[in-house]
């Protein structure tokens, strides 16, 4: 099959730099940071946030590198087309089809997870006709133009972004010190077993679980070749990306572990929970529900 290029008449060039960067923001910032670093801090200890910035760099350089392609050669297939261009139909074909189970998994999956949380506030209906009811929803967003659809996602992801500033504003100001009543302490760190008491080597398998989470930043160069100047878009959204999600995942991290000792963080149950909990903050379970489901 023919690399399809920028040129292709199907392409409606209706998304806009800040769509790009926030459908990558939105891919990476989720249930897996909210929650699923818990299993990390648990894994490897204070030392988690520099997990975080290994695997940061990682996706950055990739980023990088696909980014590159992306404004060079911007097509709709991005970096199937270039396994195919680069190593031949058979790579392509089988990269593709990959990518394509691995959401076919986290999309259905998602949607039983958004219909139990939907569920928990309205027990009368099933599980099951919530989750259908997303995945209809979810389809019928993705059949509108893709304009609609990058708009709409503009604004989801962005609640999720506001959500993580006002986390990292409170908790610094709390780590800082600049909050009423806080024990912060940056002994925090080096207390209850040292900075990394599983070692060095938690560090770097605590990264195979960090790139799951970071799955869906790669959405940005997808995009690319439905932008206006595919070139340009590329280049802003992917700088952009690689440094807010740096910030975003080893401030937040780092923040967590010194706020409180990291033994008293349990597995499975989001830290920014118990972070803003011990904090003092009111409801925080109930708000980052809400966030997870957007």
């Amino acid at each position: 099959m023919p690399i399809q290029s920028e040129h292709d008449p199907r392409l409606k060039r209706a998304l806009k730099t800040r769509h790009i960067s926030m459908l990558a923001l939105g891919g990476v910032i989720g249930a897996g940071l909210f929650v699923g670093s818990s299993a990390v801090i648990a894994s490897t200890g204070p030392g988690a946030f520099v997990t975080y910035a290994i695997t940061g760099l990682i996706v950055a350089l990739v980023m990088r590198m696909l980014g590159e392609m992306a404004a060079a050669h911007p097509t709709k297939g991005s970096f199937v087309d270039y396994a195919r261009m680069a190593f031949g139909r058979p790579a392509g074909y089988m990269t593709g089809w990959l990518y394509w189970y691995f959401w076919v998994i986290v999309v259905g999956f998602e949607a039983v997870v958004g219909g139990q949380i939907i569920n928990g506030w309205l027990p009368d209906i099933p599980v099951w006709v919530i989750a259908l009811g997303l995945m209809v929803s979810m389809t019928l967003l993705n059949l509108m133009s893709v304009h609609s659809f990058g708009e709409a996602e503009y604004w989801f992801a962005g609640v999720k972004v506001a959500a993580i500033v006002v986390f990292l504003v409170v908790a610094g100001a709390y780590v800082f010190h600049l909050w009423p009543d806080s024990n912060a302490t940056f002994d925090n760190l080096t207390r209850h077993g040292g900075f990394l008491p599983n070692g060095v080597g938690a560090l770097f398998t605590g990264v195979v679980v960090v790139i799951f989470s970071m799955t869906g930043v790669e959405v940005a160069t997808l995009a690319a070749a439905e932008s206006e100047d595919p070139s340009r878009n590329i280049r802003k959204a992917v700088n952009t990306v690689m440094v807010r999600i740096l910030v975003f995942f080893v401030l937040a991290t780092f923040f967590i572990v010194v706020a409180q000792p990291w033994t008293e963080l349990t597995p499975g149950k989001s830290p920014f929970v118990t972070t803003l909990e011990h904090i003092g903050i009111p409801g925080a379970g109930e708000m980052l529900t809400v966030v997870i489901l957007v």
